[in-house]
C-alpha cells in the first residue's frame, strides 16, 4: 500500500509517504495560497506517488473537531480522490515535530515542520495497523 499523509493548514499542508509500514518519509509541504491552487497540487502528488489511501491529521475528541472534519472532507472533494480516506488524531505533532528540528529552525516558516508533522501523523496511523 501507498500512503500520504496530510497535515491541512490554512497556511501550509504538510505532506509525508510511506509505501513500507515501517519507513515515513516527509516530502516537500504545499504553500497554500487558496483552496483550489492547494488541492490542485495535493491532487498531483496523491497521482505521482500513485497513492492508495490518505491519512489526515484531525485534533479528535476537541471542540473543533466537527468544525476541521468538515473543512477536511471539503478539500478532500477538491482533490477528487477516489481512494480510502482515514483519520487520526494530531495531538501534540506539531510540538513533536519543532522539538526535531534545532535551534533557529524552529522559526522557519517554509513547510519542514508541517511536513515532520505529517509524518508523525502517518507513523502513528501506521503502527495502528
Amino acid at each position: 500500500m501507498k500512503y500520504l499523509a496530510i497535515d491541512l493548514g490554512l497556511k501550509r499542508i504538510g505532506i509525508a509517504y510511506s509505501a513500507h509500514k515501517d519507513i515515513v518519509t516527509p516530502l516537500s509541504a504545499v504553500i497554500r495560497k487558496n483552496r483550489n491552487q492547494a488541492s490542485a497540487e495535493v491532487k498531483k502528488i496523491i497521482q505521482e506517488w500513485e497513492i492508495e489511501i490518505v491519512v489526515v491529521g484531525i485534533p479528535l475528541g476537541g471542540s473543533s473537531e466537527d468544525e476541521m472534519r468538515r473543512r477536511i472532507e471539503h478539500f478532500m472533494n477538491l482533490v477528487d480522490f477516489e481512494g480510502e480516506v482515514f483519520f487520526q488524531d494530531e495531538a501534540g505533532s506539531s510540538k513533536e515535530a519543532e522539538s526535531m528540528m534545532k535551534g533557529e529552525m524552529k522559526q522557519i516558516r517554509d513547510g519542514r515542520i508541517d511536513s515532520l508533522s505529517a509524518m508523525i501523523i502517518l507513523q502513528r496511523y501506521l503502527a495502528r495497523k
